[in-house]
């Protein structure tokens, strides 16, 4: 059987992290059956063994980074070891031992030309200044604390908050430290401390620079996230449409559908789940938005690919709900809720959150007027929605009534749309959400 290699979980991916496995060495494991779990540049996804057999060998332990395609774990069949070759280099990479290679570099010139006493004498002899001196002392701890065994989370937390690894007893699988864990020992630590039996505090690491509280190292999303974005507004030429759309007529609709039951499919949906299904319809409506550039071409597509920005503790991803346009509203609520909660629980697969052709941000839920997001290439658009509000409006008999105001932001790609065909969507749009029982049909 073959060896299993760290698997390209997105299409940016190009090393992931092993954050824990779910298997030991030594366990049955079969095809579909998770066993391990990888924080790729995107998220944390629980990833399915590919084969069946016996758990081997592991040759990366938790908490380690690999590339795309380098040898992680081998699964063999009935009697069958992993190469003794391949194992053994494992174990070599990760045991480097640099300092003493040094050393034995000038010592091989010299036993050439030294009597075969005299090597003797000498070999002995060449570890005793390395362990007088303090910073070959120094360089020992840093192989212990590597062996700890502990998330990624839990070192980002022990960091943050002064704890020694070393020090904090882990009560995850074989004796992993959990973030748990270490809060638990910084609570205890604290308690301590009230009582007066130590006099140590709960501190961030000191910081490298004055005025700085911690640094935090940019997890593989965060950096992905902050290229793409370059990527994004460097090269991208955005321009930006905004419409303000009389609410009033899409909350009378939630609330009829609310009245139909708690019990009832429809009682689920929501505001954002009207908006969602209106900006589908409107891509439909109005197919040349429904576009992105492509060197020398404007692709237009077949499909609406809705990408519903999701916001998880490491950054942010875009879980695609596909064909959008064959799927009702209650399909388009179900889909959207539980791509949104396997994402900010990391467990979304890879061509879950891959492609999409134009998204939909809604940060009215967490209170903003209005705001103007970033396109996500290759993305022709991308639309921001903020909150409800109440506002003085004037009606049709010119009196002035209280109204339900929400702004909507469309960020183009001026390459692929034009001021008028963004107009031409939010106007199509906007008809929509203000005549939401075009959205039940």
């Amino acid at each position: 059987m073959p060896e299993i290699q760290m698997p390209k979980l997105s299409d940016t991916m190009t090393e992931g992290t092993l954050v824990s496995w779910k298997k030991k060495k030594g366990d049955q494991v079969s095809a579909g059956e998770v066993l391990a779990e990888i924080e790729t540049d995107k998220a944390t996804m629980e990833w399915e063994s590919p084969e069946d057999g016996t758990l081997t060998e592991i040759y990366i332990e938790e908490g380690g980074k690999v590339n795309v395609g380098d040898k992680i774990a081998f699964i063999g069949g009935e009697g069958e070891a992993a190469p003794k070759q391949v194992a053994k280099t494992q174990k070599e990479e990760k045991q480097p031992k640099p300092a003493e290679q040094k050393e034995k570099q000038p010592q091989t010139e010299t036993e050439k030309s030294a009597p075969p006493q005299t090597k003797e004498k000498e070999t002995p002899q060449q570890p005793k200044p390395v362990e007088a001196g303090a910073p070959p002392a120094s360089k020992k701890e840093k192989p212990e604390e590597a062996r700890v065994r502990a998330s990624p989370v839990a070192r980002r937390v022990a960091a943050e908050l002064g704890i020694d690894l070393n020090s904090v007893k882990g009560t995850g699988p074989e004796g992993r430290v959990t973030e748990t864990d270490v809060r638990a020992a910084a609570k205890s630590v604290g308690a301590v401390a009230d009582r007066g039996d130590a006099k140590v505090e709960s501190k961030p690491k000191p910081s490298t620079k004055p005025g700085e509280s911690a640094r935090i190292q940019l997890s593989g999303m965060r950096k992905i996230i902050a290229q793409r974005l370059v990527e994004s507004l460097g090269p991208v030429p955005h321009f930006y449409l905004q419409i303000d759309v009389n609410a009033g007529p899409l909350m009378e609709a939630r609330e009829e559908l609310k009245s139909a039951g708690e019990g009832a499919d429809a009682a689920k949906i929501t505001v954002n789940d009207l908006v969602l299904k209106a900006a589908v319809q409107a891509a439909v409506k109005v197919p040349r938005a429904n576009a992105s550039f492509e060197g020398d071409a404007i692709v237009q597509y077949a499909d609406v690919d809705l990408g519903i920005a999701v916001a998880i503790e490491d950054g942010l991803l875009t879980p695609v709900i596909r064909a959008a346009q064959n799927k009702s509203l209650r399909e388009i609520s179900e889909v959207a809720k539980d791509l949104a909660h396997r994402a900010r629980n990391k467990r979304m697969k890879p061509e879950e959150f891959q492609g999409g052709t134009f998204t939909v941000s809604n940060l009215g839920g967490l209170g903003i007027d209005s705001f103007s997001a970033v396109i996500n290439p290759p993305q022709g658009f991308i639309l921001a929605v903020g909150k409800i509000t109440k506002a003085p409006v004037i009606d049709d008999g010119d009196q002035i009534i209280v109204g339900h105001r929400m702004s909507l932001t469309m960020s183009c790609d001026h390459r692929v749309i034009d001021g008028a065909l963004g107009a031409e969507y939010l106007k199509e749009l906007r008809h929509l959400l203000e005549n939401p029982a075009l959205l039940m049909v």
